[in-house]
């Protein structure tokens, strides 16, 4: 059900899908073939070096060109670098504690290592725009197709990358401190860098086969639905 090297696996609940071979993830021999392969690097496994002035550039170009129903653009971009990335990891990690007294001082805290450990982090923020005629449910898919393009940008130009969540997308405090307006959200965080040389070695996770998820229209039998 799929022509490249893998191997099928089954789900928690008995669903066929497949993982492909690990030397085939992320090809860049061609735009078909990486997109077929494509896969992300858990932020944990990033480190620097991330990308230059040069290559972010072109990263937030792809991310700015997806289908955008009335070129509204629904999404907006921050970026955490440098010292703002050391700021924010900090304000997170005082935010976190702030919400889980109990936990000990040196305790790792979740999503706050990950901002200070990988260069490059960007939130991405769904901003929609109030339109007679578009509805944001079609301004929130570009803002997702946004981050796929960004994501996808960062992984082809030879990145590590990760589209993540996680406690911060959904904390208000957070979207007070990033400036959000009441009719935003954060879609996300995506991280970039470089695979850490000590990091397990890449596989893949298990992907639905497409047959699976995938019907064929017919036309209704009109002769079948006439009464008698």
């Amino acid at each position: 059900m799929t022509d490249l090297p893998h191997q099928t696996v089954k789900g928690k609940h008995g669903s066929a899908g497949f993982e492909l071979a690990p030397e085939v993830l992320n090809s860049r021999n061609d735009i078909a073939l990486f997109l077929r392969t494509r896969r992300s690097t858990v932020a944990a496994d990033i480190t620097a070096p991330g990308p230059d002035d040069a290559q972010l550039a072109h990263i937030m170009e792809a991310a700015c060109r997806v289908p955008d129903h009335g070129k509204l653009t629904p999404w907006r971009f921050i970026l955490f670098q440098g010292a703002g990335r050391e700021a924010f990891a900090d304000w997170l990690t005082q935010c976190w504690r702030q919400d889980n007294a109990g936990a000990t001082t040196d305790a790792p805290v979740p999503e706050a290592n990950f901002v200070r450990n990988v260069p490059l982090v960007i939130a991405a923020i769904f901003s929609p725009v109030d339109h007679p005629r578009i509805p944001a449910w079609e301004q929130q898919l570009s803002t997702g197709a946004a981050c796929l393009n960004l994501l996808n940008a960062a992984i082809a130009m030879g990145f590590a990358a990760q589209w993540r969540s996680g406690w911060p997308a959904y904390h208000a405090q957070v979207a007070e401190h990033l400036g959000l307006g009441p009719h935003e959200r954060i879609a996300g965080f995506i991280y970039i860098g470089t695979r850490r040389a000590d990091a397990t070695p890449m596989s893949d996770r298990r992907r639905p086969f497409w047959q699976d998820r995938t019907s064929h229209y017919a036309p209704a039998d009109k002769a079948a639905e006439e009464p008698a």
